[in-house]
């Protein structure tokens, strides 16, 4: 089946913090959170300032929120942070195979992508066992799972970046065109997505 097709707009282009890389991305309701190489950056969107930055080493891909603790990928480990003061409260290991390139979490389970593997990874967030995997046509640079609609961000391959919703079996249903040079980090909020980007770029982008 051939997946619907529309143009996204960006609402909102925002450089927090200088030019630096982002890595990943999470909403938590109020604050988006944000993996800027060896730190965890909480940026208010209202507001649009920096209210906190807690050291993470290894902070260089894939962020999540489960209501309570935010999860981050550094190098071969998953950290369960405590959001209030950076601590480290759980480690699990993440799944091999290749370079992590986003996190979301949704009922007990991670939805971890691989970069040039092109694979998500849905990943027991207690233990780490890998349950299932998604193959993708494409790079994968950002994951986010809401409402059981998975997500994810497609760009660094030479082709137009893309958000793609995905069906169960990992089939393309939906794709949003995003007029932007790169995805790298990607969280569902409102209606719409907060998207890392190039040169320490933050975007809010619907269709």
């Amino acid at each position: 089946m051939t997946p619907s097709r529309r143009q996204a707009k960006i609402v909102r282009d925002i450089q927090p913090i200088g030019e630096k890389q982002i890595h990943g991305v999470t909403f938590d309701g109020k604050l988006v959170w944000f993996a800027r190489d060896d730190e965890l950056v909480a940026f208010d969107p209202d507001t649009e300032e920096v209210v906190r930055r807690q050291p993470v080493p290894g902070a260089t891909a894939g962020t999540a929120f489960d209501g309570e603790h935010i999860y981050q990928i550094a190098g071969a480990e998953i950290l369960v942070v405590r959001p209030s003061d950076g601590r480290i409260v759980r480690r699990l290991a993440a799944p091999g195979g290749g370079l992590p390139s986003g996190m979301a979490w949704a009922d007990g389970h991670l939805w971890i992508g691989h970069f040039r593997e092109a694979k998500i990874h849905k990943v027991d967030a207690k233990t780490g066992a890998v349950v299932k995997t998604l193959t993708s046509d494409r790079f994968v640079t950002g994951v986010s799972c809401v409402d059981g609609a998975l997500w994810y961000g497609a760009s660094h391959d030479g082709k137009p970046s893309e958000l793609r919703r995905l069906s169960a079996d990992g089939s393309v249903e939906e794709v949003l065109e995003v007029p932007v040079e790169s995805i790298s980090g990607v969280e569902r909020a409102g209606d719409g997505f907060w998207c890392g980007g190039e040169k320490g770029h933050l975007r809010f982008v619907r269709a």
